[in-house]
């Protein structure tokens, strides 16, 4: 056993844990799986119909906020003033938690685009409905396969979407934030649109990485202003993903 599986496992249980595991196994657990297929085949059926942003609307949204419902997740989101409505972005979050989409997809109330790992395709309803709704799978396998990627974000953005990043790559397995990769900084860059960062914070002690140990709890989701790109020199990316990571991780401190 691993310290981080030793530590998901020591975390102290309070007296309402043993009141909250009947519900979280029959309660929970079912809801999220069916509202996941129901509302992943509603948003496959409904994007032959209609706009990628009015199905977010009809189908991501309420998935995301009757799961957090449940669960529960209270939610308190400050910096909302920052969102330019007629913008598009690339979004750049921290990432502690599976609990941080419903987070984001409930709440931050930008139609956006997903930049997510190919494997995630293959997750049944989720997959089939991010597919559909324009969200865009990572290959990393080759420069080809990236350059894809790079025109389905151009394509996305010409609709008038933004995109989003987790530029950890993964979860954070500590709750410490990780170094960023320089994929969305790249694109952000390529791209010509300003970084709008995001800090998540009380996500990860709903539910851990790597743990079933989900409980009740409450989220805050930040808002910084923008990080204009427009004029950035390539030679100065690393400064970028600084002034960046500096700002989502403020908040942590």
């Amino acid at each position: 056993m691993t310290s981080h599986d030793a530590s998901l496992q020591s975390r102290p249980r309070p007296w309402w844990w043993w009141l909250y595991q009947p519900y979280k196994w029959l309660v929970v657990g079912p809801v999220l799986a069916a509202s996941t297929l129901v509302l992943g085949g509603l948003a496959v059926a409904l994007s032959r119909v209609l706009t990628p942003r009015r199905v977010g609307a009809l189908c991501a949204v309420p998935w995301a906020r009757i799961n957090a419902w449940l669960t529960p997740m209270a939610v308190e989101v400050a910096g909302r003033p920052h969102i330019d409505r007629g913008r598009s972005y690339v979004v750049v979050s921290n990432h502690r938690s599976l609990y941080d989409i419903l987070l984001v997809y409930g709440w931050l109330g930008v139609d956006f685009r997903w930049v997510m790992k190919a494997e995630l395709r293959k997750i049944p309803g989720l997959g089939a409905s991010c597919e559909r709704m324009g969200h865009i799978f990572v290959d990393r396998s080759s420069r080809l396969a990236a350059a894809r990627t790079l025109d389905a974000a151009r394509a996305r953005v010409a609709e008038g979407a933004s995109v989003l990043f987790f530029p950890e790559g993964t979860r954070s397995p500590d709750g410490s934030l990780g170094e960023f990769k320089r994929g969305a900084f790249r694109m952000a860059l390529d791209l010509g649109l300003p970084i709008l960062p995001l800090t998540i914070i009380g996500t990860r002690a709903i539910l851990a990485p790597g743990s079933r140990d989900l409980r009740p709890g409450r989220a805050r989701l930040v808002i910084h202003p923008p990080i204009e790109t427009a004029g950035w020199p390539p030679e100065r990316l690393a400064e970028l993903i600084t002034r960046t990571r500096d700002a989502i991780a403020a908040p942590l401190a």
